[in-house]
């Protein structure tokens, strides 16, 4: 018995057309399934995504206003100058580090200004404990919502925030 190979039946291809461009099912549904990641990919895009700010430029601004507020309270009292001097860098260092990222992301973003002086007069320990303790907090909500490749910085300065006011208190 000759046995012939069995082969697959041609794709119908109209007259005149080349057999490449035609769309099978399977290209069609190829194709489909490459749309939702390629949608997603855009939104990653700086700009591409909503309207709303970075949020770390509020982080920014909190780092630079607590910073403010712990050199006035070192100015009220010098005797505070001890405990409250490595908060005022390091809340210095947070504003530097945030307001890099957020030029990273969006480079034609102007330059924030310094903060406004502090609206309390002579500010004390534990107003400055309050501001850290409460910026502490913001950059741990803010920490939860952020992508991956910033969650690292953010929740450094959370930390770092949680750690002084606990100092302070």
């Amino acid at each position: 018995m000759n046995a012939v190979a069995a082969t697959p039946p041609a794709a119908t291809v109209p007259a005149g057309q080349d057999p490449r461009t035609v769309w099978s099912r399977r290209r069609l549904l190829a194709g489909l399934l490459l749309v939702p990641p390629a949608l997603a990919g855009c939104s990653l895009i700086p700009g591409s995504g909503s309207d709303e700010p970075d949020p770390l430029i509020a982080l920014a601004d909190a780092a630079r206003a607590d910073a403010a507020l712990a050199a006035a309270a070192v100015a009220a009292d010098p005797e505070l100058a001890e405990s409250l001097q490595p908060l005022v860098d390091a809340r210095t260092e947070h504003a530097t580090a945030l307001d890099a990222e957020v030029a990273r992301l969006d480079p034609g973003r102007p330059t924030p200004g310094p903060p406004p002086p502090p609206t309390t007069p002579q500010p004390g320990l534990a107003d400055v404990r309050q501001a850290v303790l409460a910026s502490g907090q913001a950059a741990t909500d803010v920490a939860l919502g952020l992508p991956a490749a910033r969650t690292g910085l953010v929740a450094s300065v959370a930390a770092c925030c949680g750690t002084y006011a606990e100092v302070l208190s």
